[in-house]
C-alpha cells in the first residue's frame, strides 16, 4: 500500500478535486491507464508522443483512486498535482527504500545476462529470505521507482536489475535505490552507438560499485577484464566469480548438454557442490556464479545454493521450437549483440546435429559494429554447417565467413527470403539457430520454420 502520508511527505503536492479528503491508501502505482485497478494511483507522465494526462479519466473508470499529475484535469478523481511526475514518483520511491531499513537491495546491471542473473540471485536468496525483485523489464528510471513502490514490511531482500541508456542512469537509479550489493556480469559495446566508446560503457557500469557502502559488496566477473578492473573503483568489500582459477566463486568441471542444460561443480572456499542447471548453454555457469556469490555473502550455505540452482526453472529470452520436418528451431530474436551472438553460437556449437545459423544485423554498434559484425562471422564459420546473414549490417557476417573459408553462406537483404531457401534444406535432427537486433523482427523467420507440437 502507498499511503497518503508517504505522498505528501515525499511530493509536498497540492491536492484537488479530492472527494471529501480523498482516500488515505492506494494498491499500486502505475503508469499505464490500461493496467489501473481498484485503489491504484496512476502517474501521469509526458512521453515523447503520449502524454498521461489525456489517460487520467481512463484510470478513474478503470478504478484508480488518484493520479499524480503536472497540471489539474478534468477527472472525478483525487489529483496530486506536481513539478515533475517523473521525479514525484522516483521521489516517492527513495522514501520507500528509505523507510524499509531493513531491505536489503542487490542491485544487477551488464551489457548481457542481467535478467538471468537477477532472476538466479532471487530463487537463491529466496531460501532464506522474503524477495521482491523486477518483474518483466522493469528496469528504467520509471520502472525501477514502480517495483520498489511494491517493497513491504515482510520483503528484506529485493533484486533489481538496472537497465542503462546513457551516463548518470545507473547512477540515477543508485541513488533511488540505495543498493547494498551490485553485480556487473560483463561489459561489452553493446550501447557503443550512444556511448562512443567501450571504456566509456565502463565508466557507465562503474557507477553501481561506486554507488556501495563501504559495508557493501561487489560481486564481479572474474572472466571480464573491464568488470574485473571495477574492483578498483569501489569501497565496498569485492567477490568475484568465474571459471578463473582466481575466481573467489568458481565453476569446475562444466559439462554443457546444450538446451538441456549444464553441469558444474560450484567451488568456494574449499568447499563444493554438484549444481545441474536447466537452463541452456555453456554461457549460463557465469550467471548461475553471480547468483551464488550474491547467496554466499548474504549467509546462505552452499549446498542450499546449488539445490536452488538445480532446482530453478526460469523462463529465458532463448526458446527451443519444434521446427519443419523433424528440426529443432532456436528462437534467440530478442536482441543481439556481439557477446550475446557468441554465446547464442557457442550454444549451437553444443548441440547434437547439422547446424544452421541464420543471423541478422547488431545494432547500437557504433564505431564497432563493423569489427563486431565480422568476428561474429569468423565465429559462425566455425560452428555452423551453413549460414544465412541477414540485413545490410548482417551481410558482414556472412562476408567474414566467407572469406575464413566457408563453402555455405547465404546473404539475404529481406528476411522473407529466408524460409523459402532454408525449408527445403532441413532434415530429421537438424538445428536452427536464429538470432538478430530487435528491429529486424527475426520472430517472424521462426514461425515460419516451426510446427506445431
Amino acid at each position: 500500500m502507498i499511503t497518503a502520508k508517504e505522498l505528501a511527505t515525499a511530493l509536498r503536492p497540492a491536492l484537488i478535486r479530492a472527494p471529501s479528503v480523498g482516500p488515505m491508501r492506494f494498491r499500486h502505482a502505475v503508469v499505464d491507464s490500461r493496467k489501473a485497478g481498484r485503489g491504484d494511483i496512476f502517474v501521469a507522465l509526458k512521453g515523447d508522443n503520449v502524454d498521461g494526462h489525456d489517460y487520467v479519466s481512463d484510470a478513474a473508470q478503470r478504478g484508480a483512486a488518484a493520479a499524480i499529475v503536472e497540471r489539474a484535469v478534468d477527472a472525478d478523481i483525487a489529483q496530486y498535482v506536481v513539478p515533475h511526475a517523473l521525479l514525484a514518483l522516483q521521489d516517492l520511491a527513495r522514501l520507500r527504500r528509505t523507510s524499509r531499513p531493513r531491505l536489503r537491495v542487490i542491485a544487477v546491471t551488464g551489457s548481457v545476462g542481467k535478467t538471468t542473473t537477477k532472476e538466479l540471485t532471487a530463487a537463491v536468496l529466496d531460501v532464506s529470505y522474503h524477495v521482491l525483485k523486477n518483474e518483466g523489464n522493469l528496469n528504467s528510471e520509471i520502472g525501477l521507482p514502480l517495483v520498489l513502490l511494491e517493497a513491504t514490511r515482510k520483503h528484506n531482500r529485493a533484486v533489481l536489475e538496472m537497465g542503462m541508456w546513457a551516463r548518470g542512469e545507473i547512477a540515477l537509479l543508485c541513488d533511488i535505490a540505495q543498493p547494498n550489493t551490485g553485480i556487473v556480469t560483463n561489459i561489452g559495446p553493446s550501447h557503443m552507438e550512444r556511448l562512443g566508446s567501450i571504456e566509456a560503457i565502463a565508466d557507465a557500469k562503474a557507477e553501481l560499485v561506486e554507488a556501495l557502502p563501504a559495508d557493501g559488496d561487489a560481486i564481479l566477473n572474474i572472466d571480464d577484464p573491464r568488470v574485473a578492473a571495477l574492483a578498483e573503483r569501489t569501497n565496498a568489500n569485492v567477490t568475484t566469480y568465474g571459471i578463473s582459477a582466481e575466481a573467489d566463486v568458481r565453476a569446475e568441471d562444466i559439462d554443457s548438454r546444450g538446451l538441456a542444460g549444464v553441469r558444474f561443480t560450484l567451488v568456494h572456499e574449499g568447499d563444493r557442490a554438484a549444481v545441474y542447471s536447466r537452463l541452456p548453454g555453456r554461457a549460463m555457469v557465469h550467471n548461475a556464479l553471480a547468483a551464488a556469490a550474491a547467496g554466499l555473502m548474504d549467509g546462505i550455505a552452499l549446498d542450499d545454493i546449488a539445490e536452488a540452482l538445480t532446482e530453478t526453472q526460469i523462463p529465458t529470452r532463448l526458446n527451443a521450437h519444434h521446427g519443419f520436418n523433424g528440426s529443432t528451431i532456436i528462437d534467440d530474436t530478442y536482441n543481439a549483440s556481439p557477446d550475446s551472438m557468441r554465446a547464442a553460437l557457442d550454444l549451437l556449437g553444443e548441440v547434437a546435429g547439422r547446424k544452421f545459423a541464420v543471423l541478422g544485423d547488431m545494432r547500437e554498434l557504433g564505431d564497432a559494429g563493423h569489427d563486431g559484425h565480422i568476428q561474429i562471422g569468423r565465429r559462425a564459420a566455425e560452428i555452423a554447417d551453413v549460414i544465412f546473414a541477414v540485413g545490410d549490417l548482417g551481410r558482414w557476417i556472412g562476408d567474414a565467413a566467407f572469406q575464413a573459408g566457408h563453402g555455405d553462406v547465404h546473404i539475404v537483404m529481406d528476411k522473407s527470403e529466408i524460409a523459402a531457401a532454408l525449408l527445403p534444406q532441413l532434415a530429421p535432427g537438424d538445428v536452427v539457430l536464429v538470432k538478430g537486433s530487435r528491429a529486424l523482427a527475426l520472430e517472424t523467420v521462426v514461425r515460419e520454420l516451426e510446427v506445431e507440437a
